[in-house]
């Protein structure tokens, strides 16, 4: 819904230190051991379904209304690319109670913020607001989930939204789309996993009202939904308000849940996008992920952190450090969010702008050179260093509200263990050399390796200019 910036701007707003009193303290016996941080989790469900979980957090006088849908780009209708996204824009256009935009009114004029957002498995919504008027962003959230205001007009309006949104992030931006909407089209061979989800132009103005209430009706139903609420608020007050505010509202039939399983890469793919308004080549390089939760789930979690994550990470000090080809490797585990917020396949991936008197081959040699090198050169220090930033990165997003609820519903949702949230750091430290090794041996091998190069069609251009 809003900017780039904005959502920026209220992720510095949501997070703030968490109290010391929600750590273990360490006795007089204990000071040499690790203090534990422990997220409190409360979680139960709706006759309807609904998933509920709550976390109090009194160190701000704010509160948190978090509501996913088990929803999102994978699954969204065939021919109808970049629905779940329209829909999500849909969600503001005015429900029961509130006309158009009213719900964004409400939010801001009692001091909140707010937005919405569409990730590979799920679509979401949140509002921060001051403690006490908590229950008015309850019922204004069950309001929209009990019905839309779906009308022509509100449809048409927010095509042309979407529609402007891909122009101006994909069409006409130098690497637009590149590689977090490119590379799960040439990595993937499922069409869940590999269609274009932030929309074809074609596909967004095919969409019509039937389409949408049979979405809505479907998917935005208490069944096929998670809420949480983060921050300072009363338990059991809190719980007889989502009762009477959700508790009504009836479950959906949900249809089968498709087969979005990719089969074992084989072989290398590598491919070229040519983007006339880029003035540098580009390169990102993707492996498939493990099995969310498994030994070698953690184990990449680890191995991101060793070779791109920090200025100490293999990647950064051998083609920035040492070779100097590019200012800034970036990458991660899921570009559309983090390691723990997805339920289907997923990429491990990395990119990299170059110059263009530095050949594609120069780059590649010295990534190869990193890789062959990390296959028998993983310690057990290296791994006790990895999980430092990993513990340092979790815990700095669990420390705000928006980071916790996100993790609490994504678990609800893909797992029914909210609880999990309090687990991560103990699967990290499970992981052994050998666990490490094996990982790499089945998923950093060449055949599950896919190359996207940018070709940068305006150099050229400026490379012929007299």
């Amino acid at each position: 819904m809003y900017t780039r910036f904005k959502l920026l701007l209220l992720l510095c707003i949501c997070i703030h230190t968490y109290s010391c009193k929600n750590e273990k303290q360490p006795s007089s016996e204990e000071e040499d051991e690790t203090i534990t941080f422990s997220v409190p989790v409360e979680y139960y469900k709706l006759d309807n379904g609904l998933k509920v979980i709550l976390s109090q957090d009194d160190t701000s006088p704010t509160a948190l209304v978090a509501a996913y849908y088990n929803i999102g780009f994978r699954n969204e209708p065939k021919d109808r690319t970049g629905f779940a996204h329209l829909f999500e824009h849909m969600m503001f256009q005015g429900s029961n109670n509130l006309g158009k935009l009213e719900f964004i009114q409400l939010v801001q004029k009692n001091g909140g913020v707010l937005n919405g957002s569409t990730r590979f498995d799920f679509t979401n919504y949140f509002e921060i607001v001051p403690a006490h008027k908590l229950e008015t962003m309850l019922w204004a959230e069950a309001d929209r989930m009990k019905g839309l205001n779906i009308t022509q007009d509100n449809l048409t309006n927010q095509q042309g939204v979407v529609k402007n949104e891909v122009k101006v992030n994909v069409l006409n931006q130098p690497y637009g789309g590149f590689p977090w909407l490119d590379m799960p089209q040439y990595a993937n061979t499922n069409w869940y996993n590999a269609h274009n989800f932030y929309g074809d132009l074609e596909d967004l103005d095919a969409a019509n009202l039937e389409d949408v209430d049979s979405f809505f009706k479907t998917f935005y139903a208490p069944n096929n939904a998670a809420i949480s609420v983060v921050g300072n608020f009363d338990m059991e007050t809190t719980k007889a308000w989502i009762e009477k505010y959700f508790g009504s509202i009836p479950a959906s039939e949900l249809p089968a849940t498709p087969d979005i399983s990719e089969p074992r890469q084989e072989e290398q793919k590598e491919f070229v996008k040519d983007d006339p308004l880029a003035n540098k080549p580009a390169i990102a390089i993707a492996y498939h992920m493990p099995e969310r939760n498994t030994p070698e789930y953690y184990a990449m979690g680890l191995l991101d952190q060793i070779l791109v994550q920090g200025d100490n990470a293999l990647l950064a000090q051998k083609l920035e450090k040492e070779k100097g080809y590019t200012s800034n490797v970036g990458g991660g585990i899921n570009y559309l969010g983090n390691m723990f917020n997805y339920k289907g396949p997923m990429l491990w991936m990395y990119n990299l702008t170059y110059d263009t008197d530095t050949s594609r081959e120069s780059v590649l040699t010295a990534i190869d050179e990193v890789m062959a090198s990390i296959r028998t050169n993983v310690t057990q220090e290296m791994i006790d260093n990895a999980i430092i930033k990993m513990r340092s990165s979790l815990y700095g997003n669990l420390s705000g509200g928006l980071g916790r609820a996100d993790l609490l519903c994504s678990f609800a949702l893909f797992d029914d263990n909210p609880g999990r949230i309090n687990t991560l750091e103990d699967e990290f430290k499970k992981i052994t050399p050998e666990i490490i090794s094996k990982t790499i041996e089945e998923y950093l091998r060449e055949g599950n390796r896919t190359i996207l190069t940018v070709n940068p069609l305006l150099a050229a251009s400026n490379n012929t200019q007299p």
